[in-house]
């Protein structure tokens, strides 16, 4: 299980995004610039969050879990996307390839429980809000967070454990500007059986918190249905919109992306750049243009800050 296991292949070539050092040059401009606006956008969410007493409520709390976690997840390909787009070696050793794996597993795994647990809360509060204040206390939210990190670290261990075994011989591109596991699986040499049946039974963890968050927006559309003014069926919703508006993108990227097969085409490349790059961008922009609450918070604190 060691990594010395692999002797044959000591790094891999990533092909990244293109050959062309023009379009390299404003990819480079391009994914810099999205990098700061993600890293800017979601410490400010994080911050505000914190900050204002306003947000100290569980759908707050949860979001700024997610905030925290789309900075980690920004942070596993793009920085290591930025020096590929520089450099004339696009390498990246296997142990390098093995760690951008797990932290990617761990990524996307942790996202998936997270909006899990933030639709779970919206069902709480749509469908039970007499008893929500009951339900959602500071306890359950702390663990319901806590469960979300351990399950994705759980995830992202027993796929890199079986990764692990793999060796690699042979060709040792990469069609691809970042590791995961499926672009790894065509460069081994190995048996991939148990490294495929792990993946596929974590994949089970994806599908399975896809059908809690379904189950609960049935719930909720129901409910709302049964409201009888429209004031009170456009304020319920309100408050769903910006979550489902990530679960839906999150989501229909990720399937996309993992459902096609492994070519390296341009449209494989931007669903892969969908789903590990403009996510995390987009996440904080949803939730401060569509929700008035934090919206007021922003301003609040900005205008907390500038008078200090």
């Amino acid at each position: 299980m060691a990594l010395e296991n692999h002797s044959t292949i000591n790094e891999f070539i990533l092909l990244g995004l293109s050959a062309d050092p023009h379009i390299q040059a404003l990819c480079f401009v391009l994914f810099l610039q999205i990098y700061f606006l993600t890293m800017t956008g979601n410490l400010m969410l994080l911050l505000v969050t914190r900050a204002d007493p306003h947000l100290h409520t569980p759908m707050y709390f949860f979001l700024s879990h997610l905030s925290f976690q789309d900075i980690c997840f920004s942070s596993v390909t793009v920085p290591k996307l930025l020096e590929n787009l520089l450099s004339q070696k696009k390498t990246i050793t296997v142990k390098g390839c093995l760690a951008q794996v797990f932290f990617l597993f761990m990524s996307g795994a942790t996202e998936v429980g997270l909006l899990a647990v933030m639709a779970y809360d919206r069902f709480a509060a749509i469908c039970h809000p007499l008893l929500y204040g009951q339900v959602m206390n500071s306890l359950l939210c702390k663990r319901l967070a806590l469960g979300s990190w351990g399950l994705g670290f759980l995830n992202a261990l027993l796929n890199i454990l079986s990764a692990m075994n793999l060796e690699f011989c042979g060709d040792y591109i990469i069609p691809h500007y970042s590791c995961d596991l499926p672009s790894l699986f065509p460069l081994s040499c190995s048996d991939l059986s148990p490294s495929f049946t792990v993946m596929l039974c974590s994949s089970l963890y994806g599908f399975g918190t896809s059908f809690l968050i379904f189950y609960s927006y049935a719930r909720i559309v129901s409910t709302i249905l049964g409201i009888s003014s429209s004031s009170g069926r456009s304020k319920a919703f309100s408050t769903c919109s910006s979550h489902l508006t990530i679960v839906l993108l999150f989501y229909g990227s990720a399937f996309l992306r993992y459902l096609m097969p492994v070519s390296g085409s341009p449209l494989e490349l931007i669903f892969s750049v969908q789903y590990s790059v403009v996510t995390p961008l987009v996440n904080p922009l949803i939730y401060s243009l569509k929700n008035n609450e934090v919206k007021a918070a922003v301003k609040r604190t900005l205008r907390k800050y500038l008078q200090c």
